[in-house]
């Protein structure tokens, strides 16, 4: 993996034998600065975005009623797999349930808040993460009974310097036990583990790339709830 993408801990790579060792508190480093030209860049896209509703007077969070439920961008061979995009991108109401034609959703109706970018030990609802997917954010949903499997997976997002801007890592038991599932509007990638090398393409692939929304994605490193 080229060393520009992640940051080193120390200067070396921890063996995952040793994050096994102890409570997960204790092992885990201290999260190290991210990339601070790339952070400022997503904040001032974020705020960009939030001002141009303001200005042409939409409410931010209002209804996805009448959005072209396309992509902006074209999907990339070989990197996760199409899937067909539902009719509608309605907004319902908090708690309604929606059933998703794909588990985990890469489109349909959703909750009116969006998640705020983070690492979700506890999970947060289908009807949550697939407005972020409409604002061209990638999800992370992980089923690892392992807890150094999510260990790995969160050292991971929190030196991978794309994860700030635009990741929702939660935990989701609707998938297989030790999946990993990326997903995209319109397009998921399901692995076994942690594939680093392969979130971090798919990352590059779609991040603020697709979402019928907003042609250059909405970061939700700014707004956005915690749960």
């Amino acid at each position: 993996m080229p060393e520009s993408r992640r940051r080193r801990r120390g200067g070396q790579v921890i063996p995952r034998g040793a994050r096994s060792g102890g409570s997960l508190s204790e092992s885990r480093p201290r999260r190290k600065k991210t990339n601070k030209l790339y952070l400022a860049a997503s904040a001032i896209v974020a705020i960009l975005v939030i001002a141009g509703f303001a200005v042409g007077g939409i409410p931010l969070g209002g209804g996805s009623q009448g959005v072209d439920v396309g992509r902006y961008s074209e999907y990339q061979e070989g990197i996760g797999v199409q899937q067909d995009l539902m009719p509608t991108v309605n907004h319902v109401p908090e708690n309604q349930t929606v059933d998703y034609s794909t588990t985990p959703p890469t489109s349909g109706d959703h909750w009116d808040l969006w998640a705020r970018c983070g690492f979700y030990e506890n999970g947060l609802p289908d009807e949550r993460i697939v407005h972020n997917l409409e604002h061209g954010n990638i999800v992370v949903s992980y089923n690892l009974p392992d807890p150094a499997d999510v260990e790995q997976l969160r050292e991971f997002m929190d030196g991978f310097d794309m994860a700030p801007a635009w990741a929702v890592t939660r935990s989701y038991d609707r998938i297989s036990e030790g999946a990993v599932a990326l997903s995209a509007w319109g397009v998921l990638d399901t692995m076994q583990g942690v594939d680093e090398e392969r979130i971090e393409r798919f990352f590059e692939a779609y991040a603020g790339k697709l979402g019928p929304e907003f042609p250059n994605g909405a970061p939700c490193m700014v707004t956005g709830v915690m749960s």
